[in-house]
């Protein structure tokens, strides 16, 4: 059942098509399908790349450092303590 197979039926669909939207019609129809279209592989190709799993952040440190026996924590009253503006301006 491939109707499309034969080429004067394509021939004929092409030239309907034309006859129904007009010469005007056809480059704004055109552009819209070929915005959708990139639209769509673009919405695709983000649901791909969600459904693949994170590597775990384990597997990027280096061993070396932890097992070398160094330590790598801060303190919790070493960082900064903000009182004020940065930049000081007389008030009057």
């Amino acid at each position: 059942m491939n109707i499309l197979r034969h080429p004067a039926v394509i021939i004929v669909l092409i030239l309907l098509v034309f006859l129904l939207f007009g010469s005007r019609r056809l480059p704004d129809f055109a552009r819209s399908v070929g915005q959708s279209m990139k639209i769509f592989k673009k919405e695709v190709r983000e649901l791909k790349e969600d459904d693949k799993p994170a590597e775990p952040a384990a597997a990027t440190e280096p061993s070396s450092a932890t097992s070398a026996g160094t330590s790598t924590t801060t303190p919790a009253d070493s960082s900064p303590q903000v009182t004020g503006p940065s930049d000081p301006k007389p008030q009057g």
